[in-house]
């Protein structure tokens, strides 16, 4: 204990406030780092893992005030360093201590936001919020300091290996993006800005916010409601524990909207929820949820963010963290796919409006309102496709045994489970992954499967996360470390969990993200795993791995009748296949005016409307609505990461797709097994060490092309259904 007091006197003695004002600008406050650190506090690292059982908010707390502190002490140290003149290798004086200092804030972070998301008991979300902003604003110090930003950019070694290279570019890049190259006036203007955005961002988010918890319709009949799915019934009953009794509340969020618009066969009904979901943040609604001013303050605040750093638009700066060379290219890649899905979508349009017909609609063309009750009635009609009867073919059990296997087969690996692990919930699992034929783990992952409603983080429609816990790094000899977070439905009685399709296929995908982060063979953290990965290519690895559930081999491996064992029928899986393709023409090219609006918004400056109206007739075969004001709700691209980036998700797919047809192109195992082992040594192995440009480019031995996903989604020919 006095030596605990003595310390925090001398730590008091060196943040003097005279001291920090003159050279650094930011305070780190004493009393969090505790007094039980390090050698008591469970995040620490013992016998390899962290002793969940023994975590407390206040040593989580203490943990990070302490591991922030170090980070930011070791700034210093290197500040100190460079005035001094003692630099004489940028990698042994600056970057490897820097790797040293933060390596242990950023496993405390991972871990943090694990325990947030897996038990919200042990870490509530107010705390979680507290601990992810200390830890964010302390692992800026290092990307955001002038000394450390000039003497990155004065290395000259010619030697450098690429995977130091990116490194260095790493920390140029995000200097120059913090403005560091800024003089006097101008980086205050620049701070200045994103002060201002950072307001902007909050009125936008929380006027739509109270627009979408505005709207509520009101239904008392049970007839409307006869034919809706059980979960939706809950959701909407006003007593969820007697779904089947009125009233119940059609709204906007995201659990009850699309599965509401699905399965209502009032279209009057359908069309007031549309209009209340695409006039949210409307001129002609509420003032106060009106966004459209904000919505051009975003706009002209990031222009001017763009002109001090020296591009020509927001959509241009945002291009350098991207796969993408440019604006041009993302455009390139937008109307080659509007060539192949423009006349699908048409196509698809008049099927859909023959079907509708058929059954009784009245009206002489489908709008989009109708869009989402009718594909569905088709699906069925065409597909047979009925989401429950799939559950009973993809046990979890099952599931995971054939994607462990397929991991084997194509990548060499083992994945074998670990016992008496410390977890945060009972049913967490713990799993080693090892080099064939080899007795030592190389890294490993918990698996957190089941939904628990008390404890756990759920987000209607976002069932799953992959948290990177702890990066790789051969400085401090840390080895990757990753979390599955799931909701999954829990067994009942003896029947273990049972997986829809849309389940597994999530598995899939967070299940290539956490090979990417844990296989990686980089040198520093910061370039590991999916580390300074550009953010059009993030998912890659998740979009790849997923693609083989469409490959019967595949299915037949992870599926097992929980009753008998059967594999999935031919014929229920040639349904998912079809499904995956109806009006895939119709989804694309709503994808792609997003991705063009979002672009054109950030590139140039016409009034938010003019932009929309220029845009919409070349993408979508329906009449613009006069109330129809979608940009005002746009909250991913103004209030979220996806600023002039809106495009990543179809960038991703293009790519994920072009890479999987390398697997399927392979003619025997032996040449499966050869692409898995080439896959490997590029999208797992060098992660963010290496420019995505050049990864493909060692994986498939030319640049990318859309081909392979027009041809996933048979739109490489004119549909004629």
């Amino acid at each position: 204990m006095a030596s605990t007091l003595f310390r925090n006197k001398m730590l008091l003695k060196q943040l003097s406030p005279f001291n920090l004002l003159k050279r650094h600008g930011y305070i780190v406050l004493v009393p969090e780092i505790g007094e039980d650190l390090p050698e008591k506090n469970p995040l620490v690292q013992q016998n390899g893992l962290p002793e969940f059982n023994s975590l407390t908010i206040e040593n989580c707390m203490a943990a990070i005030g302490k591991y922030a502190f170090d980070l930011e002490m070791g700034v210093q140290n290197i500040e100190e360093i460079v005035r001094c003149n003692l630099v004489k290798d940028v990698f042994e004086n600056v970057l490897n201590p820097l790797e040293n200092a933060g390596s242990p804030l950023d496993a405390t972070w991972g871990l943090s936001k694990t325990l947030y998301l897996g038990n919200s008991t042990i870490m509530p979300t107010k705390s979680y919020l507290a601990i992810h902003d200390r830890a964010r604003k302390s692992r800026a110090t290092k990307f955001n300091n002038t000394l450390i930003y000039e003497t990155v950019q004065s290395d000259n070694n010619s030697n450098r290996t690429g995977e130091q290279i990116r490194l260095l570019q790493k920390f140029k890049l995000e200097g120059k993006l913090n403005g560091l190259d800024l003089k006097d006036g101008n980086r205050a203007r620049f701070n200045d800005l994103l002060s201002q955005l950072h307001v902007e961002k909050g009125k936008f988010k929380a006027a739509i916010e109270m627009a979408t918890k505005a709207f509520s319709h009101r239904i008392n009949e049970a007839s409307v409601v006869k034919d809706f799915p059980t979960d939706l019934l809950r959701a909407m009953a006003s007593d969820p524990s007697n779904h089947l009794k009125a009233p119940w509340n059609a709204t906007l969020q995201p659990n009850v909207y699309l599965p509401f618009m699905e399965n209502c066969s009032l279209r009057d009904l359908r069309w007031n929820i549309w209009l209340a979901m695409v006039g949210r943040g409307a001129t002609f609604g509420n003032q106060n949820s009106c966004t459209s001013r904000h919505l051009e303050e975003i706009r002209y605040l990031r222009r001017e963010q763009a002109k001090l750093l020296g591009y020509d638009s927001f959509a241009d700066m945002s291009m350098e963290t991207k796969m993408a060379s440019g604006v041009d290219d993302v455009r390139n890649l937008l109307e080659t796919l509007l060539e192949a899905a423009r006349p699908a979508q048409e196509t698809e349009l008049t099927s859909l409006h023959e079907f509708a017909l058929q059954y009784g609609f009245k009206d002489s063309k489908i709008e989009l309102w109708d869009v989402p009750y009718w594909r569905r009635r088709q699906q069925n009609e065409l597909f047979h496709y009925r989401e429950n009867d799939y559950v009973h073919y993809f046990p979890l059990p099952t599931v995971l045994d054939g994607l462990f296997a397929l991991c084997k087969n194509l990548f060499n690996i083992d994945i074998q489970q670990r016992k008496d692990v410390s977890t945060w919930a009972k049913d967490v699992k713990f799993y080693d992954i090892y080099e064939h034929d080899s007795t030592e783990p190389i890294g490993g992952f918990y698996l957190d499967p089941y939904i628990r409603s008390v404890q756990k983080m759920h987000i209607p429609y976002h069932n799953g996360w992959m948290v990177g816990i702890q990066s790789r790094s051969k400085i401090t000899n840390m080895k990757p470390l990753a979390a599955l977070v799931l909701n999954f439905p829990p067994p009942q009685g003896d029947k273990p969990s049972l997986l829809t399709f849309k389940d597994v296929t999530l598995l899939f995908h967070k299940f290539g993200q956490t090979l990417q982060h844990l296989l990686t063979q980089a040198t520093y953290s910061d370039v590991a795993g999916l580390s300074n990965i550009e953010w059009d290519v993030v998912e890659v690895s998740g979009y790849t791995l997923a693609h083989f559930l469409y490959n019967k081999s595949t299915i037949d491996m992870i599926s097992g009748h929980c009753d008998n064992g059967d594999k999935l029928p031919v014929e229920m899986f040639d349904a998912l296949t079809s499904f995956r393709k109806h009006t895939a023409g119709l989804d694309l090219c709503r994808e792609l005016y997003l991705s063009a609006l979002d672009l054109e918004l950030h590139s140039n400056k016409e009034f938010w409307v003019d932009v929309v109206k220029s845009l919409w007739p070349r993408f979508r075969c329906f009449p613009l609505h006069k109330f129809d004001s979608h940009p005002c709700s746009f909250t991913q691209i103004f209030v979220e990461e996806w600023g002039a980036a809106y495009y990543s998700h179809v960038w991703a797919r293009m790519i994920a797709a072009d890479l999987y047809s390398a697997f399927h192109e392979a003619s025997d195992n032996d040449q499966l097994v050869d692409v898995g082992k080439r896959f490997r040594d590029t999208f797992l192995a060098l992660g963010g060490s290496c420019h995505p440009s050049e990864v493909f480019r060692q994986f498939r031995g030319r640049d990318p092309s859309p081909k392979a996903l027009l041809s996933s989604l048979g739109l490489n020919k004119k549909k004629n259904t």
